[in-house]
């Protein structure tokens, strides 16, 4: 009888650890779609080598990446989803563009985490990994608050992003006296700064205060009037700070507006969005400071410095960010005791990654960011 037992409790043990076995054996596949033929190859190239770098970090031999090549465009990028969909795919990395998402809702089993930064429209299984604007209005809404600013100006471009900046407006709550659309048309451009910031009214009004004191006779006159004309107008402004929701030659075309129209950084806060520390804008000095919202910044600089060491080639922010993705997958999925559910990013999470603390909410993403200045030809961390 004894020996019963012990032949009955060796064999359930066994049983126990073969089945052991076979989960710590068991992969955990991961779907990753990005371009890796045609116009945006590079694109694909360094963000599988950028997932590479995360998966040895990781060192998880369950974790297995499976990469499909959408070849830009929804109809591939639907395809390839539906191949790995039949071989388990439950969870993929991808797309990079937002187009490519167009037609993912047909595999509702599936859900997409995109590079993309766009919350609007998205299919309902497809969650924006990139930097959106409510992340990043909610940290320049930070900055205003500490800096007691309430009377922001909203300058936005009339373009396809001008939906996004307008939800995330709704959404942060955030104060403001004001939203003012403008064309990035330059012929155009400046006269609409002109009428937002009653440049000629000033500028009248310089006129004819010189004209005014000429007429009079008191102490001091002619150093007043000799004062006057250094200046290009004379009047208040009624806001405190621009948040300009623009990037590249088109942000420092709306700021040398500004300029113009004798409305200078020293006199308000101009305030743009993620610039990614777009070195061009250390160069312009008479724009200084500026202020942004942004990743961490010595994170990004050393993931740059150990990617370049590893290829040869420069990472750049895709690449960035798909490392991190590699560790928010798998940490949502090792939270969730290695099985892959949809729930993983229904319920509230946070993880630190090397962009910064991504919060994950009711299948949505948002990021805890840094902010910067740009002045005396630096980048300077502010928070």
């Amino acid at each position: 009888m004894k020996t019963l037992i012990k032949l009955l409790i060796f064999f359930v043990l066994s049983i126990c650890l073969f089945n052991q076995n076979i989960f710590a054996s068991e992969k955990i596949k991961i779907g990753l779609i990005i371009p890796l033929s045609g116009e945006n190859s590079v694109i694909g190239e360094k963000i599988i080598k950028s997932i590479r770098m995360a998966i040895n970090k990781i060192n998880d031999h369950r974790i297995e990446i499976i990469p499909k090549d959408t070849k830009s465009n929804p109809i591939d990028a639907l395809k390839v989803s539906k191949e790995l969909y039949k071989d388990g795919v439950r969870i993929v990395i991808g797309p990079v563009f937002n187009e490519s998402t167009k037609y993912l809702d047909d595999l509702k089993e599936i859900t997409f985490i995109s590079f993309t930064n766009k919350l609007i429209d998205n299919p309902g299984n497809v969650i924006s990994a990139g930097v959106n604007a409510i992340s990043q209005l909610q940290t320049i809404k930070k900055f205003n608050e500490k800096n007691n600013l309430s009377e922001s100006i909203f300058l936005i471009p009339r373009s396809q992003f001008k939906r996004e900046i307008e939800e995330a407006i709704k959404k942060t709550k955030i104060k403001h006296k004001e939203v003012f659309y403008y064309d990035r048309d330059p012929t155009k451009l400046t006269k609409q700064i002109e009428d937002l910031t009653k440049y000629q009214i000033r500028k009248n009004n310089l006129k004819y205060e010189i004209k005014r004191l000429e007429a009079l006779s008191f102490k001091d006159k002619e150093k007043k009037i000799e004062n006057l004309k250094k200046k290009d107008t004379l009047g208040n402004i009624n806001f405190d700070s621009v948040i300009i929701a623009d990037f590249d030659e088109n942000l420092k075309s709306v700021a040398t507006s500004l300029l113009y129209t004798d409305i200078s950084s020293k006199r308000i806060f101009y305030i743009t969005l993620n610039q990614w520390f777009d070195e061009s804008l250390l160069k312009e000095n008479s724009l200084h400071p500026i202020y942004f919202p942004s990743i961490n910044k010595n994170n990004y600089e050393l993931f740059m410095r150990d990617f370049k060491n590893t290829y040869g080639l420069d990472g750049d922010q895709l690449s960035f960010l798909s490392y991190d993705l590699v560790g928010l997958v798998y940490f949502l999925i090792y939270k969730n005791d290695f099985k892959v559910s949809k729930k993983i990013f229904y319920k509230k999470n946070k993880f630190m990654g090397k962009i910064g603390i991504f919060e994950i909410n009711k299948n949505t993403i948002t990021h805890q960011l840094n902010f910067y200045s740009i002045e005396d030809n630096v980048f300077k961390n502010i928070f």
